[in-house]
């Protein structure tokens, strides 16, 4: 695939995400906003400001500053740089931040249409090049981020579902690939464990950890892993995004027992 075909259908995963979560947005009622979500010191309106921020420094809207304060669930500089958003819209309403977001997602689309990006290797635009971001990794966070930010809001008000959009398989499928990362590194069992994650709706990963301590990805899945998960995609998708541990029973250990459970404890890897 060449990489003006991959980066853009990471543009319409996004895409299709910010139809989903603006509609969401559109659904929500007064009290809605200010419902806390699963992330610390956010509610509703704070996780949608935050989406507005982002999505309007990409369409080219200046760079914003505020003095957040140190509130204590901002543990470092990209803790930070979010929260501008959050502070500089605290004084807007909803309808406003929604229009925001139609509006800097809107030019920011056009932008893409008109000079579709072919270098994927290519530095990311603005501040997410300064971090070392390039163009692919820049295009396949949007999908995640927007859509994960979906998710944290229907759990706070209590509307289930997206979960078999595009932006819900670009997401679990992204963050199954950490698998490798999560055994080898963060866990890092003995030279051999064998391990499978099997995610509903994505391709099962199964891992080996080679004698230098890394998790290789193995082509065909071992008849006896050494442990395996099975859960459902909200499930993992709650435990990858760092949010709240899954609901009791909804993981399914085989095998080595203990090393599942540590395995479950340091999935955590939303980007």
């Amino acid at each position: 695939m060449s990489d003006r075909d991959l980066l853009a259908g990471y543009v319409e995963n996004w895409w299709s995400a910010v139809g989903d979560f603006v509609a969401l947005l559109e659904e929500l009622g007064p009290d809605d906003w200010s419902t806390p979500t699963d992330l610390a010191g956010w509610d509703v309106k704070a996780v949608a400001s935050h989406t507005a921020h982002l999505e309007s420094i990409l369409a080219g809207g200046p760079e914003e500053s505020a003095d957040i304060g140190a509130p204590s669930h901002v543990t470092g500089p990209m803790g930070q740089f979010t929260e501008i958003g959050v502070v500089t819209r605290r004084d807007r309403d909803p309808a406003a931040i929604i229009e925001e977001i139609r509006t800097a997602t809107g030019a920011r689309r056009a932008a893409l249409d008109a000079a579709p990006p072919e270098d994927a290797a290519a530095p990311a635009d603005g501040i997410f090049g300064l971090i070392g971001w390039n163009t692919r990794t820049l295009l396949r966070n949007r999908p995640l981020d927007v859509w994960m930010h979906e998710q944290d809001i229907r759990r706070a008000v209590g509307r289930p579902g997206g979960l078999d959009t595009p932006g819900a398989q670009h997401t679990a499928d992204y963050l199954v690939e950490a698998f490798g990362f999560v055994v080898g590194k963060r866990i890092a069992p003995p030279a051999g464990t064998t391990a499978l994650l099997a995610v509903e709706g994505s391709t099962p990963i199964a891992v080996r950890v080679g004698d230098d301590g890394r998790a290789q990805r193995l082509d065909v899945v071992p008849d006896a892993p050494t442990v395996s998960l099975a859960l459902d995609r909200e499930s993992f998708i709650v435990l990858a995004g760092g949010r709240r541990a899954a609901a009791p029973g909804a993981v399914t250990i085989s095998g080595d027992q203990e090393l599942g459970e540590r395995i479950v404890a340091g999935l955590a890897t939303t980007p």
